[in-house]
């Protein structure tokens, strides 16, 4: 038996989207307001599909209930409508899609044993264990002395792309920010072939394209990244320049985590700067994350 939705599902999905459309404006979503006067109120349609990271062509088709909507762009065009709880509720229910929205924490994975036994030797070492969708999972206090205090940020928040582009000491630390951030993206699109469709990114996706305009501009490229290894070039705030090898080991068993790994060339400044943020004993990085276990579950 094939199970067709309604064609006025569709209608009632688009003036849904059409009535909160209306309702919002540029500056309340964080895009500038053009100068000239506009025409009806509220946002343009293709000031949603960029919010979206979806084309105009589709989010029109969308809106005029031509064509139905994934779960994965329901939570995008969500995320850009501003749409809260009920309203969120209410469009996957008329679209008969089955809510996107990530609810429980044992979605997120917890880093492997074996994972964190080597965060535990590599003492000198920054590592970071990344999850689905570069999560961070686990690290050590080297990299939290390099990076920040992972354990400070909101477990649901815990994403290196995410951290890339809005953290302020992190996206900083970058002296090739476009480059570094360019390449997480298409690292991230590169993750996404594989199950396009699960909830924590689209999540992930609708809100940095709501935060960020380049990120929206780069989702859209589908440009692709599957390098695991490469070079960083950081300036720390307390120690300065650094040039880092990244590398990156994959888990052999499916989990699709891996091991990020940086390190420095024997002998040069950038080895005896890691030497120094190794010696750096404050409270906030002395701890192997996350903690506790409850944060972060499988």
């Amino acid at each position: 038996m094939v199970f067709v939705t309604p064609a006025r599902d569709t209608t009632e999905v688009g003036a849904f989207l059409k009535a909160r459309r209306a309702e919002l404006t540029p500056r309340a979503v964080g895009l500038p307001e053009a100068g000239q006067q506009r025409k009806v109120a509220g946002l343009r349609r293709e000031e949603v599909a960029q919010l979206a990271a979806i084309s105009v062509d589709y989010y029109t088709r969308l809106e005029q209930g031509r064509v139905p909507a994934s779960a994965s762009v329901l939570a995008a065009v969500a995320a850009a409508l501003r749409l809260d709880e009920d309203q969120q509720a209410y469009l996957y229910k008329i679209a008969g899609k089955t809510d996107a929205r990530p609810r429980r924490r044992h979605s997120r994975q917890s880093p492997r044993p074996a994972m964190r036994r080597l965060l535990d030797q590599l003492t000198g070492t920054p590592a970071i264990v990344l999850g689905r969708y570069m999560d961070v999972l686990a690290w050590n206090p080297a990299a939290a002395a390099l990076y920040t205090d992972f354990g400070a940020i909101p477990v649901q928040q815990r994403n290196y792309v995410r951290l890339v582009f809005t953290d302020p000491v992190i996206r900083a630390m970058h002296t090739q920010w476009e480059h570094d951030a360019r390449d997480a993206v298409a690292a991230l699109r590169m993750e996404a072939a594989s199950d396009p469709d699960r909830p924590e990114l689209a999540r992930l996706v609708g809100e940095l394209a709501v935060l960020d305009p380049d990120f929206r501009v780069w989702w859209a490229e589908h440009r692709v990244n599957s390098a695991t290894y490469g070079t960083k070039r950081y300036r720390h705030r307390v120690v300065g320049d650094l040039i880092l090898d990244c590398d990156t080991w994959t888990s052999p068993d499916g989990s699709g985590q891996r091991l990020m790994v940086l390190t420095a060339e024997s002998g040069t400044p950038s080895d005896e700067a890691l030497r120094v943020l190794a010696s750096w004993t404050a409270p906030a990085h002395t701890r192997t994350g996350p903690a506790p276990a409850s944060e972060s579950t499988a």
